[in-house]
């Protein structure tokens, strides 16, 4: 049977959700008839019972699947239904999070298709990817320098993937920390993780040995040549979550099984084996295990149990507690000089506001309010309350909103570089570049 892709390590538990849910608007119209469901089950336990990592599991999946039948479990028309319940039974017999049916007839034509044509998988596959930049999403420079990498997938197209990788190492290189995040990102190609892992570590170092019945194993190591050099040295955070799986979560755990920085989150998905694509008529998609890795350091892997962080935080606030410990690492430093003292420190209170917001009441508020101004000088700063808000207006400029950091600091919104402090009854406008404050008595 034609394979959509095998590769080392490949999509779980939230990608093949997700698109067995874009597949039910491409059977509105046509129904699965009680045919169709009888051939399709035919050819997936055919797959389980001559290929499925584990044999011992294989009449176990096997059993499952005919008492199913049986009962009538898969007595109907709707093919998103029909592949939900066939995912059922093969993750709660397995408890292995790879196994799935989805719908997916775009998937299926590619994989019926010639594979260099233009309706292939090969197109089939760089279009996702060139579609997502392949899984690079998102970078941005975070206050204090930190630069920040959002991965959704593990893509890799020969000869074009590199050339991103490469754009998003390069543009890692000028931070002073690094954060990369994998939350909800549901697998991939094992050749990106490698890829994207080389850049921590030594050249040539076993990563992962992939087994695969009686065959001989066949290894991972980390590449010799990275265009974009290596990023071994700075702090690394690297996000998780319980969407992040199979993968996303080989490189979580070869950060963590190497050392190469710390995890924080939650704990992800569990789903370590090697799977394949395969197409089962009239449209479904079935993804089955064939293999499994095996960490050069732990000797095994996260099957089952997945990758528990080493800050343990809400998913949610991931991002700032990432940042909260890279602030504190950079700014424990030695020889860091006055400036970038400066600059982490303000990126610290920013940080620590968002995590713990502080409480102002209307009372302390009020109080605050008022004008400002340097003797002798003509022009005032003036404070106001307005709904529970603060408002500054300096001089010939709009006004705009402050927001609380601490009881008596504030971020002025559109304005980075400056914050107001409010110190007994004066005024301080703390500018980034500025070492002392300027002063504003109260009139």
């Amino acid at each position: 049977m034609t394979s959509l892709r095998r590769i080392a390590v490949l999509i779980a538990l939230g990608a093949a959700a997700a698109l067995n849910t874009s597949g039910a608007s491409a059977w509105a119209a046509e129904r699965l008839s009680a045919k169709q469901r009888d051939a399709a089950l035919a050819a997936i336990k055919k797959e389980f019972r001559e290929g499925y990592v584990f044999p011992e599991m294989r009449p176990k999946i096997i059993e499952r699947l005919d008492a199913s039948q049986r009962a009538g479990d898969y007595d109907t028309d709707d093919a998103v239904q029909f592949a939900d319940r066939i995912t059922r039974d093969l993750r709660e017999v397995s408890d292995d999070r790879h196994l799935s049916l989805r719908v997916d007839p775009t998937a299926y034509a590619a994989a019926q298709s010639e594979p260099q044509s233009a309706a292939g998988e090969d197109a089939y596959y760089r279009r996702l990817a060139e579609r997502s930049n392949h899984g690079l999403g998102e970078m941005k420079i975070l206050p204090g320098n930190l630069r920040y990498l959002r991965v959704t997938g593990f893509h890799w197209i020969n000869d074009e993937t590199g050339a991103a990788y490469d754009a998003a190492m390069r543009f890692l290189q000028g931070g002073d920390a690094l954060v990369i995040d994998v939350r909800n990102n549901g697998g991939g190609s094992h050749g990106a993780v490698r890829y994207l892992v080389s850049h921590f570590m030594d050249p040539d170092v076993l990563e992962l040995s992939f087994l695969e019945g009686s065959k001989p194993p066949s290894q991972s190591r980390t590449l010799e040549y990275l265009p974009a050099g290596r990023l071994k040295g700075k702090p690394l955070y690297v996000l998780i979550n319980g969407q992040t799986a199979s993968a996303a979560e080989a490189f979580a755990y070869d950060v963590q099984q190497f050392h190469l920085g710390e995890l924080v989150g939650a704990k992800t998905v569990g789903a370590a084996n090697n799977n394949k694509l395969l197409p089962i008529a009239p449209d479904f998609i079935l993804s089955v295990s064939y293999g499994r890795p095996q960490h050069a350091v732990s000797g095994g892997n996260w099957e089952g149990s997945g990758v528990a962080p080493d800050v343990d935080t809400p998913p949610e606030q991931a991002l700032e507690k990432a940042q909260e410990l890279a602030l504190q690492r950079l700014l424990q430093a030695k020889n860091v000089d006055p400036e970038r003292r400066r600059d982490y420190a303000w990126a610290q209170a920013g940080v620590a506001a968002r995590l713990q917001p502080p409480a102002l009441d209307s009372g302390a508020l009020a109080a605050l309010a008022g004008r400002y101004r340097k003797p002798g000088s003509p022009d005032a700063i003036e404070v106001a309350q307005r709904d529970g808000v603060l408002w500054l207006a300096l001089p010939r400029r709009p006004t705009v909103r402050l927001t609380p950091l601490t009881q008596d600091l504030f971020a002025v919104d559109g304005y980075e570089s400056l914050r107001v402090r409010f110190v007994g009854k004066d005024l301080q406008l703390l500018w980034l570049d500025e070492a002392a404050p300027r002063v504003y008595p109260r009139e």
